[in-house]
């Protein structure tokens, strides 16, 4: 998971300084600007973005906000204390007034508490007191692709003079859905053709897990694996074929039990419309079945 970055009370402050004017009106979007603006001395408040002259929040981060805030009042100038789109790095912010934070009091599992309420269920019921902490440390597994970089996997090796197609097959894979959140598994085949390199067997399995520990559509996958040996490999080709059963389209929707997904990802001389291409698409369907 990516690295926790706690801004102080004093980092507020600072931020908070070079929108503090006297003759600037400010809006703060809740909840995070709307408290941002409790600290302003100078500036005068408003609950109305209508009669502001500033949108003030605490965090662009998607970014979806100011789109929003941006549509609906064109005319007003949308700010905020931390923009994520333009920092180096990717450290998930707390602010000193969320929970998790050493100074705070709001956090992610007081988050997943109201989606128990929401669903209906209480929350302080034994069975379920812990289970806030339980799926966030849950998360660190079944997401620890973010924190994971394909690049630090490619130590590579002389490939001898080997041109043939080397395929793991069988890889167990395991996956969420990044449309429902509800989890998609099977199976997939990583194939290459050396050029001049290889690579352990062994990191294939980890490539598909860097990118399979993701919020994920199963397309995206197979191609990522492929981009990703194509670049740091530079093989001949490279190939990726999934299988894989997903349980939004089986608990949930149109409720098909059966049914199974498979994508390919080919690249290289696997992808050409040439004699080559046909005989190494061929091997490699024959290898796979």
């Amino acid at each position: 998971m990516n690295k926790t970055t706690n801004i102080t009370w004093e980092q507020i402050f600072q931020s908070l300084t070079r929108f503090d004017q006297p003759n600037i009106t400010i809006y703060g979007v809740p909840k995070g600007g709307m408290i941002a603006t409790a600290f302003l001395t100078r500036a005068k408040v408003t609950h109305d973005p209508i009669k502001a002259d500033v949108i003030l929040d605490d965090l662009i981060d998607s970014g979806r906000t100011q789109e929003i805030y941006k549509k609906r009042f064109p005319n007003t100038k949308f700010v905020c204390l931390y923009n994520k789109q333009k920092m180096k790095d990717s450290s998930w912010i707390v602010f000193p007034w969320e929970k998790n934070h050493p100074e705070g009091m709001d956090s992610i599992q007081d988050n997943i508490v109201r989606q128990i309420q929401y669903i209906g269920e209480d929350p302080e019921r034994e069975g379920l007191k812990e289970t806030p902490n339980r799926i966030v440390r849950s998360w660190d597994e079944l997401f620890a692709g973010y924190a994971q970089s394909p690049d630090k996997l490619f130590t590579t090796f002389n490939s001898d003079g080997c041109d043939q197609i080397v395929l793991l097959k069988n890889i167990e894979l395991f996956s969420m859905c990044e449309h429902h959140l509800l989890p998609f598994f099977g199976k997939a085949h990583i194939a290459y053709i050396p050029s001049k390199r290889v690579i352990g067997i062994s990191k294939l399995a980890r490539l598909l897990e860097v990118f399979a520990r993701r919020m994920q559509i199963q397309e995206r996958i197979g191609e990522q694996v492929t981009d990703t040996l194509m670049r740091y490999l530079r093989p001949q080709g490279a190939a990726c074929i999934i299988e894989a059963v997903h349980m939004c389209m089986r608990m949930r929707g149109i409720a098909k039990q059966q049914s199974t997904m498979i994508t390919s990802s080919l690249k290289g001389v696997f992808i050409e419309d040439t004699s080559a291409g046909r005989a190494a698409r061929q091997e490699l369907m024959r290898l796979v079945k």
